[in-house]
C-alpha cells in the first residue's frame, strides 16, 4: 500500500499536459522528431507540456485529458482532417476526411506495444502495411523499422530529439 503511494506522484510527475507525442508513437520528452516520409524529410516539434507542432497542422482539437481528437492539415494545396480514435493510450485508428472522401486507418499492435500493422480502404482496394524488424534509441522509442506495403518493402526511419 505504502509503495503504490510513492509511484504514484512519480507518475504524475512524468506525464504531460498533452499526449501527441503518444499520438507520433513515441513516450518521453521529445523536443522534435524527424521522420523520413517517402523520401522527403517531416519535422513535429513537441512544447515541453507534449504538444505538436508540424507543418501544414492547423484548428487542433483535444478532449479533457489531453489527448488529439481532430486536426486540420493542408496537403499540397489540399485541406485534410484527420479525426483520431484512441484506445489504451495509443492512436488505434485514424479517420482522414478529404474531397468530401472519408478513409479509416485501423491499427493493430504487437506484444510489446509496437504498431504491427495499418489498415486503410483506398478507393475500394484494402491496403495492409506491416510492420517489423525495429530497431530502438536509448529511450526505447523505434528509430528504425522495415515496412511491407503492397509487396513493397522499405525502411522507415526517425530521428528523435528529447529535452533532457
Amino acid at each position: 500500500m505504502m509503495l503504490a503511494l510513492l509511484v504514484i506522484p512519480f507518475a504524475l510527475q512524468a506525464q504531460t499536459k498533452f499526449h501527441d507525442v503518444e499520438a507520433k508513437d513515441a513516450t518521453g520528452p521529445v523536443k522534435s522528431m524527424t521522420e523520413n516520409v517517402m523520401g522527403r524529410s517531416q519535422i513535429t516539434t513537441f512544447s515541453p507540456e507534449g504538444k505538436m507542432q508540424v507543418e501544414g497542422m492547423s484548428d487542433a482539437t483535444y478532449d479533457a485529458d489531453g489527448y488529439i481528437q481532430s486536426s486540420k492539415m493542408t496537403v499540397q494545396d489540399m485541406q485534410v482532417t484527420v479525426k483520431y480514435i484512441w484506445e489504451n493510450g495509443k492512436v488505434k485508428a485514424q479517420t482522414i476526411s478529404m474531397m468530401g472522401q472519408e478513409m479509416k486507418a485501423t491499427r493493430t499492435f504487437d506484444e510489446k506495444g509496437n504498431p504491427a500493422t495499418e489498415s486503410m480502404n483506398m478507393m475500394g482496394q484494402d491496403i495492409t502495411t506491416s510492420y517489423k524488424d525495429y530497431k530502438f534509441d536509448s529511450h526505447g522509442n523505434w528509430i528504425s523499422r522495415q515496412a511491407s506495403i503492397m509487396g513493397q518493402e522499405m525502411e522507415q526511419t526517425r530521428t528523435i530529439e528529447y529535452y533532457e
